[in-house]
C-alpha cells in the first residue's frame, strides 16, 4: 500500500516568495543549506518497471485563477482532486481550454530537471492569445511547474525507469450562456508518473493515413494545443487502433495529399541525409519534442527540410519517425496508405535512434546542454 505524503514540503514553503502584487512564486531551487530531509516527502514503494502510460494520482496540484481582464492571482498547491466547475463553464460549454505537457527527469545522482518548461510556457500564450484567454506569464509558468515537481517529488521515477509528466492547464471556468470568451479562468498544474507511451513497449509504431476525417483545417486552432484538437481526432484513433494500428496520420483538409502529424505527435520523413518534417502553417502543432529534434539534426549534420510532403513520398522513404513529449522519438514500422502496407527497415543504425540518444543523453547530463533547455528543480 502506497502512503500518501503531506502535500507541503517544509522548505519550499518557508522559502516563498511573494512577487509583483498578487502572486507567488516557488524559489528557483534549494539553496545550499537544504537538502532532501528537509522536504515532508517519503520514497514511494511503486512497481516502475511496469509504469505504463495512465492516471496515477499523486499528491499535490497547483491552482491560480483571474478574470477575463485581470492577472492571475496567488497561486497554491491543493492536495490532488477534484475540481468543482458551473455547468455553464465556458470550458464545457465551448470547449475554451489549452493543455501543455512537459517532463521532470531523474538522473543518476537523484537530481531532478524539467527539459525546456519556457518553451511550453510560451507555447501556452500563444495558445491562449487565439483561444481569446488571458494566460500566466512564462516565470509564473515555470514556477508553478517547478512547484508543482517538487511537491510530488517522490513520484519521480528512479533513473531510467520513467518521469514525472507534468500536465498544465488552462481553463474558462466562470459561468457564460451566449458564445463569448469566459468571465474567470483556471490555471491548474498537475503530475503523473509515466513509463513507456505506447502499450507496446519499445516496438516500432504501425500507422494508418486517414483521408476521411481530418485533424485540423486553414484557419482554425489546429496550431495551438486547444482541447479542441483532441476530441476529433477519437474516432479515427478507435477505428484505426481495431484494425491494429498504433495511430493514425492525418492529410491536409484541402487537398487530402499533404501530410501534417499524428493525432499527438509530429513525423519526420528520412531520404539519405536529409530530413524532412511537414511545415507548420497553422494547422500543424509545433511540438517542442520537434523544435529540439531539428537542432540536433543540425548538429549532426543532417540537413533538415520543412516543407510541404505528399502522401506518395512515404514510399520511398529510408525511415520514418515520431516527435512529442509523451512518445519521444519513435520509429515508425510501417504506414498503410490507400491500403498498401509500407515497411521501414528497423535497427540500431536509424538517424532516429541516433536523435533520441543524443537528445536522451542531453537529458541525462551525459552531453552537455549548449541551449539552456534541461532546469534543475531539485
Amino acid at each position: 500500500m502506497i502512503q500518501r505524503a503531506a502535500c507541503f514540503p517544509r522548505a519550499l514553503l518557508s522559502s516563498l516568495q511573494k512577487v509583483g502584487g498578487r502572486y507567488f512564486t516557488a524559489p528557483a531551487a534549494l539553496t545550499s543549506a537544504q537538502s532532501s530531509a528537509d522536504w515532508d516527502y517519503e520514497s514511494t514503494d511503486y512497481d516502475w518497471d511496469n509504469l505504463g502510460f495512465k492516471v496515477i494520482q499523486t499528491d499535490c496540484m497547483f491552482i491560480t485563477r483571474c478574470s477575463q481582464y485581470g492577472n492571475f492571482e496567488k497561486g497554491q498547491l491543493n492536495p490532488y482532486g477534484n475540481i468543482e466547475l458551473s455547468p455553464s463553464a465556458g470550458v464545457l460549454n465551448y470547449g475554451q481550454g489549452i493543455i501543455e505537457g512537459t517532463k521532470a527527469y531523474r538522473r543518476d545522482d537523484g537530481r531532478t530537471f524539467l527539459f525546456r518548461p519556457h518553451e511550453s510556457a510560451i507555447r501556452m500564450q500563444i495558445g491562449a492569445e487565439r483561444m481569446c484567454m488571458p494566460s500566466p506569464s512564462t516565470q509564473q509558468f515555470v514556477d508553478a511547474v517547478k512547484l508543482t515537481a517538487l511537491a510530488n517529488s517522490r513520484w519521480i521515477p528512479p533513473a531510467g525507469k520513467g518521469s514525472l509528466y507534468v500536465r498544465p492547464l488552462l481553463i474558462g471556468n466562470g459561468p457564460i450562456l451566449g458564445v463569448a470568451p469566459a468571465p474567470e479562468y483556471t490555471f491548474l498544474v498537475y503530475a503523473c508518473p509515466v513509463g513507456n507511451y505506447l502499450r507496446n513497449g519499445t516496438q516500432p509504431l504501425t500507422l494508418y493515413v486517414e483521408e476521411e476525417h481530418h485533424r485540423a483545417s486553414q484557419g482554425g486552432a489546429g496550431g495551438v494545443k486547444s482541447i479542441t484538437n483532441y476530441g476529433p481526432v477519437l474516432k479515427a484513433i478507435k477505428r484505426a487502433k481495431e484494425k491494429g494500428y498504433s495511430d493514425v496520420l492525418y492529410l491536409d483538409s484541402v487537398n487530402n495529399r499533404y501530410i501534417e502529424e499524428v493525432s499527438a505527435a509530429n513525423i519526420f520523413l528520412v531520404k539519405g541525409k536529409v530530413i524532412a518534417t511537414p511545415i507548420p502553417s497553422g494547422t500543424i502543432l509545433e511540438g517542442i519534442t520537434r523544435k529540439s529534434v531539428i537542432d540536433i539534426a543540425h548538429d549532426l549534420g543532417y540537413q533538415v527540410e520543412e516543407r510541404l510532403i505528399e502522401a506518395e513520398e512515404l514510399i520511398s522513404a529510408d525511415e520514418v519517425f515520431c516527435t512529442g513529449t509523451a512518445l519521444g522519438v519513435a520509429p515508425i514500422g510501417s504506414i498503410t496508405y490507400k491500403n498498401k502496407r509500407i515497411e521501414y527497415k528497423i535497427s540500431s543504425e536509424l538517424i532516429s535512434e541516433q536523435l533520441n540518444s543524443t537528445l536522451v543523453a542531453i537529458q541525462k547530463g551525459i552531453i552537455e546542454d549548449k541551449r539552456d533547455w534541461v532546469l534543475e528543480i531539485k
